[in-house]
């Protein structure tokens, strides 16, 4: 049996079998509320066939009471799995109906049950890509048969309920116990995929707007649980919407492809967010409780912006099958950012926050040996669900920056134009958007495409120059480089920034941009220029490399990286410093002191908050373990005095107090801390707001100045979800055996945990200082392997595999044990739990050797 994977293959089969679908969805969600397991669902598919074929359907049921197809009763136990109907004799038109009771879900999969203990009310949305619609409805699950979908959906009257089309009027009628019930039936949506169709129920508060543009007035509405509404920004929210309206429908060429446009923020969510045509599903943690900085409302802003640049571009023209999932992504990714900088005012500096923290991911997975290609092979549904990556985001959005760059911008959307025109609500895949781009620009792609789309690995580039007496170039030459397992130059369109120390900073005083190639690019245009303080490859950041620094620029970077006036080029400089760290090409001390030198003059705060975090990593995992308890108090003393020097309420104060709490180490530290929660001692107009107390709760639960009882006193004032999730972080933090013990039961062991609370508590669980208490959850862990993924479904698993794995014990036994447990393991587990178990060897392979740097 298949099981509830799909192969691309079989997919292929059935799209040549079937056609012409449209499905007809009825949903009994009265029975949530009562904490019922499971719901009634009703799907009728009309769908043409080859006559005499067989396929199947798709469907993950608790109990399925009756299946028939074109009126003929079919036996359940006969012709479904578990997974699949088998779907023999088809006719030339054919109808199915099927009866099911599904299951509601805690794991953010399906359709999803959460309750808010603030109000005790529940709250439902599903989450269907990858393959999850068939935990709902019965389904041809794949992203090639498009079909209109008609919704009916029974619920409390009381509720809201949306989907992708329109709401309608609903009709109320008495339930059994004589409680007021409602019937919505939504008229028939778009053609769209299963994967991007949605419900979201529940006693959500409302707010609605509208955009109105050149091609008509769209409604727009927010949604989120009344618990959270003092703390909507709906002011915010919908103006980035509508800036986001107005340049895509100009820049796409093709009107908003729906007729409404809802955003729904809801608890419990496994992703940033889902572009469900109409009918967006965002993580409520993006409605701010407490006081929130700049760097976070721009990271809320980039993810509103992608999911409204999806209804374009996966939803209206969707991937043929998921070998294009990077397209997806990517683009939505590029366009995101690219409108930020482009259509906003609050957020020009998007490029910036791309460098400092979503290209290092890239940069990151691309050196893992699970690295693959921007297209990769995506043999199954296995293959995808391990994909959603660094690669398929930030490196395919890096690298669609890079083709921007090389057939330029004007030319790459007149090209979207064209697309969008030809492929309306339509399947495609990569080829015929390269079509369109090489009408446009005149360029042949196919080297282009292979070279960068369809080969692994990241490209080392490095300045080789001579200069005479004068200082100046008499030379100068780009050398590009490769991993000797994925061997491939690459073109790139780049620029060379010359920056020179003056009165006014580090700043540039020549660039060039070029075009280089293969293993040497020699650049007669910068030979006659006067060699600076500092050279930098890939200035702008028009390409994907990893970027080495001549001597004289390295001494210039560390002695000065805060002289650096603009914050692109500090981030491309910070980018390379970090690299060059994680390779074990500069001692981990040296960077965490040109950190705690060069943030004091940071203005990008999430290159703030990512330097933070890198600082931290370099010293738990990258310093050698004798220099590490010296960078601890000086990363502690120097935050200290970041927090006490930083502007009085200003976004820097905040960022460096949450850096701060988790930093300390020291009696004194703790001490502080404690005082803080209590209202003492505090900086002047640091607002220790509810998220800014929970901060305060884990980092003295990890340092073993309060426990549970503490813990549940916090929760009386914070009854929401979010205060239950930041609890169960709190008492994983505790370092005590027993809360370690508790915690593992709660992240591994339990099959009822709340997906955000298990994910909370395997936050919470791995400490730094606490070493030999998590010494020995190295064999435990290998243990769950074994079976984690599939026990805990793919979400879950996942934050097992990757989270709970041992980075933290970066010390030659426990790399032993992984490399032990991969060898005798390697054949029998399946191919997701090897990936992220062989991440984990790759990253403390990683950290060991840079130890031994920082120790020479």
């Amino acid at each position: 049996m298949p099981g509830t994977n799909l192969t691309r293959d079989e997919a292929r089969t059935r799209a040549g079998v079937v056609d012409n679908v449209s499905y007809a969805i009825e949903l009994d969600l009265t029975t949530a509320p009562s904490g019922a397991p499971t719901f009634p669902s009703v799907t009728t598919i009309t769908f043409a066939a080859t006559d005499g074929a067989s396929t199947f359907a798709d469907l993950i049921a608790d109990t399925v009471h009756e299946i028939t197809l074109n009126g003929r009763s079919l036996d359940p136990d006969t012709v479904y799995d578990g997974a699949r109907i088998q779907l023999d004799g088809l006719a030339a038109d054919n109808e199915l109906r099927v009866v099911a009771d599904c299951l509601y879900s805690r794991t953010g999969e399906g359709l999803h049950r959460s309750v808010d203990p603030a109000d005790k009310e529940t709250y439902l949305y599903t989450q269907f890509e990858v393959p999850d619609a068939r935990r709902v409805f019965a389904t041809f699950e794949q992203p090639n048969l498009k079909a209109p979908f008609t919704f009916t959906v029974s619920a409390p009257a009381r509720w809201v309920v949306i989907s992708n089309s329109p709401t309608p009027e609903p009709t109320t009628y008495a339930g059994p116990s004589g409680e007021e019930l409602a019937r919505w039936e939504f008229p028939p949506t778009e053609r769209m995929s299963t994967y991007i169709t949605a419900v979201v129920a529940g006693p959500y508060h409302v707010v609605t707007d509208s955009y109105e543009g050149p091609n008509g007035t769209y409604p727009l509405s927010l949604l989120c649980r009344p618990s959270l509404k003092d703390a909507l920004d709906a002011d915010d929210l919908f103006e980035v919407t509508k800036q986001g309206f107005e340049l895509f429908e100009k820049a796409f060429g093709v009107p908003y492809p729906f007729h409404k446009y809802d955003q729904a923020f809801v608890p419990e969510y496994n992703m940033g967010a889902m572009e469900n045509a109409g009918c967006v599903t965002i993580r409520d943690e993006y409605i701010y409780r407490s006081r929130t900085t700049h760097a976070e409302l721009e990271g809320r802003a980039n993810t509103v912006l992608h999911e409204l640049a999806h209804m374009w571009f996966g939803d209206l023209v969707t991937m043929t099958w998921w070998d294009d999932l990077w397209l997806n992504e990517s683009f939505a990714e590029w366009a995101s950012h690219w409108a930020q900088a482009t259509a906003t005012t609050k957020y020009a500096g998007a490029w910036t926050t791309f460098c400092n923290a979503r290209k290092n991911w890239a940069y990151r997975q691309d050196q893992l040996p699970s690295t693959h290609p921007i297209a990769a092979d995506m043999v199954d549904f296995h293959a995808v669900e391990v994909n959603f990556d660094g690669i398929t985001y930030a490196k395919g959005a890096s690298t669609l920056r890079q083709l921007v760059a090389f057939v330029g911008e004007d030319t790459f959307i007149s090209a979207l134009k064209e697309y969008f025109a030809d492929h309306a609500f339509g399947n495609t895949e990569l080829a015929d958007l390269l079509k369109p781009l090489e009408k446009a620009s005149g360029r042949d792609l196919d080297d282009w495409t292979e070279r960068w789309l369809r080969t692994a690995g990241v490209n080392t580039l490095r300045a080789d120059f001579a200069v005479d007496a004068d200082g100046k170039f008499t030379s100068f030459a780009i050398e590009q480089t490769a991993a000797e397992q994925f061997p491939v130059l690459r073109p790139h369109r780049l620029a060379v920034g010359l920056y020179q120390l003056t009165d006014a900073g580090l700043v540039r005083t020549e660039r060039f941009e070029v075009d280089i190639d293969g293993a040497r690019t020699e650049l007669a245009e910068l030979v006659g220029a006067t060699q600076p303080d500092f050279v930098l490859l890939n200035d702008d950041d028009l390409t994907y490399a990893k970027i080495r620094l001549d001597e004289r620029s390295r001494a210039t970077l560390v002695e000065s990286i805060d002289q650096l006036a603009e914050s692109l080029p500090r981030a491309l400089a910070w980018g390379a410093a970090w690299d060059m760290t994680r390779d074990a090409e500069m001692p981990a001390s040296q960077y965490v002191g040109m950190v705690l030198r060069g943030i004091r003059a940071e203005s990008d705060l999430t290159g703030v908050r990512s330097l933070l975090t890198q600082a931290t990593s370099a010293i738990n995992l990258y310093s050698a373990p004798a220099n590490r308890e010296a960078l601890r108090v000086q990363f502690e003393a120097t935050l200290a005095e970041l927090v006490d020097n930083a502007e009085a309420g200003s976004d820097h104060q905040l960022a460096f107090a949450r850096a701060y709490a988790g930093s300390v180490y020291s009696t004194a530290g703790a001490d502080r801390l404690a005082a803080w929660l209590d209202g003492r001692e505090l900086p002047a107009d640091l607002a220790v707001d509810t998220d800014l107390r929970w901060t305060l709760i884990v980092a003295l639960s990890r340092l073993g100045r309060i426990g549970a009882d503490e813990i549940e006193d916090e929760l009386t004032r914070d009854t929401t979800i979010t205060g239950g999730e930041r609890a169960a972080q709190a008492r994983a933090a505790r370092p005590t055996a027993e809360a370690k013990e508790e915690a593992w039961q709660i992240a591994v062991e339990s099959g009822d945990t709340p997906n955000e609370t298990q994910f909370r508590t395997i936050l919470g669980f791995q400490q730094p200082g606490q070493e030999e208490l998590l010494r020995p959850y190295v064999g435990k862990y290998l243990a769950a392997a074994k079976d984690v993924y599939t026990r805990l479904g793919s979400s879950m698993g996942e934050n097992v595999l990757v989270n709970l794995s041992p980075r933290i014990l970066a010390e030659q036994p426990t790399l032993d044990a992984l490399t032990d447990w991969l060898a005798a393991e390697s054949a029998s587990i399946d191919a997701p739990t090897k990936r992220y178990v062989s991440e984990a060897q790759a990253d403390l392979s990683r950290a060991i050797a840079a130890q031994v740097a920082d120790a020479s």
